[in-house]
């Protein structure tokens, strides 16, 4: 099954998303709440943040994880050996954000993080009798009054040719969190693995919506949700001159909800973190 594109207006539309999301780990929304004019303005407002020297100012904190990360510090995907050329900044509607980039980026946040407690109720909902039993509380609750969902800035440099040999944008990975809310970005690239093994793009027209599962839903589900391998591919020919911003919303659950038996929301990320060397 490939990844599908649901009309969110459309009566069928919870049962088709979390249909999607099970069997690819990935759902594409159209006709969602979130207007392209706010992604738009967010993409230019942040690309000239990064063209700035001003980001130096806001460097990441080892220890909150909000702030600026440069790309020498990025992530090097867990099983990777080379870090993904990308250069980002972490947004906590408690952390350090420039102040004229604030109101905007924040009612962003809460705009999405809104239709994301929907999106949650929508996936619980469609869970088997069995699988939903496994939720300590609703999935929707988990991220009540939550500080831990993370919005992302992401900006990915054109390639300039001296690239280290073998990396690339983002390499493949599986997200931490519980669903990823994620605008198509400015320029393609997105892929997820199938499970046949082969790469499929993941649908990206400019509007749509896109959301993945994350490995404390996979957690919390004993494995129902697949948490899926996704991608970011370095484009080729004139493509490669250009940048690509990206808006990921991490939910996270607040620190002490329960995912397992094994695992609450704080020592799960705090192990990830770990792994990704970035604590």
């Amino acid at each position: 099954m490939q990844v599908q594109v649901v009309d969110y207006q459309s009566p069928n539309a919870p049962e088709q998303f979390v249909k999607s999301l099970r069997e690819t780990g990935f759902g594409v929304l159209t006709n969602h709440p979130i207007k392209q004019e706010i992604v738009e303005s967010i993409y230019t407002n942040w690309y000239n943040f990064f063209m700035s020297d001003e980001k130096e100012s806001f460097a990441y904190d080892p220890k909150t994880q909000d702030g600026y990360f440069a790309p020498e510090i990025s992530e090097t995907a867990k099983g990777h050996t080379k870090k993904d050329i990308k250069e980002y900044y972490h947004v906590y509607p408690w952390g350090r954000i420039p102040q004229s980039l604030k109101d905007e980026i924040m009612a962003y946040y809460q705009l999405a993080s809104d239709l994301a407690a929907e999106l949650l109720d929508w996936v619980e909902k469609y869970s088997p009798t069995d699988v939903a039993a496994k939720y300590s509380e609703a999935l929707s609750n988990m991220i009540k009054d939550t500080p831990n969902t993370l919005l992302r800035v992401l900006h990915y440099p054109p390639l300039n040719g001296d690239e280290e040999p073998g990396a690339i944008r983002a390499a493949a990975h599986e997200d931490i969190n519980l669903l990823t809310i994620l605008p198509a970005a400015n320029e393609p690239g997105l892929q997820v693995k199938l499970k046949d093994g082969t790469w499929s793009d993941v649908p990206c027209d400019f509007g749509n919506l896109i959301i993945n599962i994350g490995d404390m839903l996979q957690e919390a589900s004993s494995g129902y949700f697949p948490s899926t391998s996704h991608r970011v591919i370095n484009p080729t020919g004139k493509a490669s001159s250009k940048s690509r911003i990206s808006l990921p919303l991490f939910l996270h659950p607040r620190d002490e909800v329960i995912l397992s038996e094994r695992h609450t929301q704080r020592s799960y990320l705090d192990e990830r973190l770990k792994e990704l060397g970035v604590m």
